[in-house]
């Protein structure tokens, strides 16, 4: 894998609490030297009392973009499901242009995924279907994706960075070898030698380089040893949840200061 630094992602999940607190939050997480915020792209909370305080994803998304100066930031992951693709392109262009600032280089990383959450769809009434016809969904809008990012005036000031999340073997890795600079996953570091030869098998059929791709990882124990396995694995970039109402930050510091002994 390329040689890369080590980079902290911490994703604040939109949920039981207020506004104001997500913004104090994500201003100090850039004071603190975090590299990426993300939420998530959903309309009611994946934990705690199911119809508690929560917030959509892109409009926050588009508030951060103004309320931060150097983190870059994104859904962890939008739901393709929920939004045309020509649509999340020109969203995801206008927020790019949003957080560039006086630099003229935008900090937006489109992380996108199939959809899973079937509370969503039934409520705000949207077809679930099954989990092949999502992924197909899916492979069919990010080219569609991909293609107006290159007719909309202004361009986007980068080519934004896409994140796909998933491990699914036959349709997701595909996917990620065909569309993805970040690959995230759940994978452990006992499992992802075998993950990723077969994404290596996926970026020979589709003629890509898997070295391309920065591999994310969310440990689901968070333990530094563990993180360590994975970065032997070639993991650069690892993510930690942290959620409403309080988002504790002492979990944050401590991987922070890992990483900043991982980078010399």
């Amino acid at each position: 894998m390329t040689s890369r630094p080590v980079r902290i992602g911490i994703q604040l999940a939109p949920q039981h609490a207020t506004y104001s607190k997500i913004r104090d939050t994500v201003v100090e997480l850039e004071q603190l030297g975090a590299d990426i915020l993300f939420n998530w792209d959903h309309f009611y909370p994946l934990s705690g009392d199911p119809d508690g305080m929560h917030f959509e994803s892109w409009t926050e998304l588009a508030s951060w973009a103004e309320i931060t100066s150097r983190v870059e930031f994104g859904a962890l992951v939008n739901c393709n499901s929920y939004r045309n693709p020509d649509l999340q392109a020109d969203m995801a262009r206008t927020i790019d242009h949003i957080s560039a600032g006086d630099s003229g280089v935008g900090r937006f990383i489109f992380g996108t995924g199939s959809g899973w959450f079937e509370r969503d769809y039934d409520e705000y009434g949207y077809e679930f279907g099954t989990p092949g016809q999502r992924l197909d969904a899916l492979a069919d809008a990010l080219p569609r994706i991909e293609s107006r990012w290159g007719k909309l005036n202004p361009a986007p000031t980068r080519d934004i960075p896409i994140l796909i999340g998933g491990a699914g073997e036959k349709k997701t890795l595909r996917i990620v070898a065909q569309h993805a600079d970040i690959w995230h996953s759940f994978v452990s570091a006992a499992d992802l030698p075998r993950k990723l030869d077969i994404l290596r098998e996926h970026g020979e059929a589709v003629g890509r380089d898997i070295s391309e791709i920065e591999l994310s990882n969310e440990p689901r124990v968070k333990d530094l040893r563990i993180a360590d396995d994975l970065r032997a694995q070639g993991v650069t970039l690892f993510t930690l949840g942290i959620s409403g109402p309080d988002y504790p930050l002492d979990t944050v510091k401590e991987w922070l200061a890992w990483r900043d002994a991982q980078n010399g």
